[in-house]
């Protein structure tokens, strides 16, 4: 009897460890799926770069914001459903023909510039280096911790006034 408490204690004990394992399982995968996701439209040509937002619940993306043709609103949903652990996407994004605004104009010196600065203003990016900056598409490479620092050496360099699009070659020491 006394065997049977005991062998009946120890299953509750592993059914709440597993239990509390697959939750934690279940918010790296999303985090995970969510960085490479946001990835993925800040680095594909035509994409929706920051103009396209997204939400993530257990591998299903939601993709929002506002661009300015259909097939940029494709593109984006496409970019997406490639990454490995996305089970669906919706597709929110509104079409809204493109506004007057008068793109800005920088060179590609001042536009690499600029993303070293930005870069260099961050201590956890010291690893990440531009490599080149061609017509306003940069290109970064180096090392991060964690793919979260990846994404943010990307928008860092996104933000950069006359940067077109942000290609990455950055490493992650995180699997």
């Amino acid at each position: 009897m006394n065997m049977n408490k005991t062998l009946g204690v120890a299953l509750l004990g592993v059914l709440v460890v597993s239990t509390v394992g697959a939750r934690t399982t279940y918010a790296e995968s999303d985090a995970w799926v969510g960085t490479k996701a946001k990835i993925a439209l800040l680095t594909t040509d035509g994409a929706g770069r920051t103009a396209v937002k997204m939400d993530i619940d257990n591998g299903k993306v939601t993709l929002h914001g506002k661009v300015e043709s259909q097939a940029v609103k494709d593109k984006a949903e496409a970019s997406v459903r490639k990454v490995d652990g996305v089970t669906s996407v919706k597709n929110l994004v509104q079409v809204v023909p493109e506004s007057m605004e008068k793109a800005i104009k920088a060179t590609d010196k001042e536009v690499k510039d600029g993303v070293e600065s930005a870069l260099k203003g961050k201590k956890t990016l010291e690893n990440v280096h531009v490599d080149s900056v061609d017509n306003g598409v940069v290109l970064l490479s180096g090392k991060t911790a964690t793919w979260e620092l990846s994404l943010l050496a990307i928008e860092t360099a996104d933000r950069v006034p006359g940067a077109r699009r942000v290609a990455s070659l950055i490493e992650s020491d995180q699997k």
